[in-house]
């Protein structure tokens, strides 16, 4: 039997090796997870023996990961705005720059307010936002069925309490789903706005923004195991902020705001089309690294 700390060690060396940045973390995240410990156990217990199916789990984990799986695709879950997120890989893992986007929403957002998330993924945009609301309402909208799907499971596990409604997968039971006092969310499988209906105060987006060309630059984590599709923003990766731009009056009320998570260099590029839309007070927000992050403004 080994114990902890040698376990620890042998998978430390085992990422190493594979080249993951982050070795020691992972390890000791992925022996964490099977354990149920928490960091301080390596430095107090690391004698302990473990068990033989706790050391057959941590094995394979760490394989996965030396295999550059993501480790939130191995675990199941990761940690967003201080809630748990269920992520596989139909899903982009949310990232914490993505927090300095749901931060400016909340400085903007009202009680009773209602929300459209244009491409959820995880749902953990909006979850997040009405989590820290009050009495709003929400419509998350995506083209894939599956990550819908997630987002569903997300609700889940976020409000603790069964779904109460489905995914809107036909004109149908989109009609059934309109948004109304007795729902706080709803999920619409929908080619961008195709079948959203409804004014809303705010619509938030992180829309795929990775020119075609660079997707075979990524990290093997982001490049062989996230859905391309939520990556992908076509030749110069402004394809769908121009279309949301273009299409999002429709669905806003005067005063209402558009919310955009962007690339690095993209914010000039985005805020000059917002303008040129007609939104006013449009602002480039920075991330935690300096960097252009978010961009939103309001329809006039």
């Amino acid at each position: 039997m080994k114990t902890y700390k040698e376990i620890y060690l042998w998978g430390r060396e085992k990422l190493q090796a594979a080249g993951i940045t982050e070795f020691e973390l992972d390890a000791r995240l992925l022996l964490e997870g099977i354990c149920h410990t928490s960091r301080t156990d390596l430095l107090v217990h690391g004698e302990r023996e473990l068990t033989e199916e706790e050391t057959l789990q941590y094995q394979e984990q760490i394989e996965k990961r030396s295999s550059r799986i993501p480790l939130q695709h191995i675990q199941g879950t990761t940690e967003f705005m201080g809630l748990t997120f269920q992520v596989n890989e139909h899903v982009l893992c949310p990232r914490p720059d993505t927090e300095v986007l749901v931060e400016e929403v909340m400085k903007n957002l009202h009680d009773g307010m209602g929300i459209l998330d244009m491409c959820t993924g995880s749902g953990c945009i909006l979850l997040s936002l009405l989590h820290y609301s009050n009495d709003c309402t929400g419509v998350g909208v995506d083209l894939s069925r599956e990550a819908l799907e997630v987002a569903r499971e997300n609700e889940r596990l976020v409000f603790g309490e069964e779904s109460s409604d489905a995914i809107a997968f036909d004109e149908q039971s989109l009609q059934e789903l309109s948004v109304d006092d007795s729902l706080s969310v709803s999920w619409i499988q929908s080619d961008l706005f195709e079948k959203v209906t409804g004014k809303y105060e705010i619509i938030v987006s992180n829309p795929p923004y990775i020119p075609t060309k660079e997707i075979e630059t990524l990290m093997p984590e982001v490049r062989d195991h996230e859905p391309h599709m939520a990556l992908d923003g076509k030749a110069d990766g402004l394809f769908y902020y121009e279309k949301i731009i273009k299409e999002s009056p429709a669905y806003l009320p005067g005063g209402g705001m558009l919310f955009f998570e962007i690339g690095y260099n993209q914010g000039e590029a985005v805020s000059r089309m917002m303008e040129q839309r007609g939104f006013r007070e449009v602002q480039i927000v920075k991330d935690f690294a300096g960097l252009d992050r978010v961009v939103y403004g309001t329809w006039a």
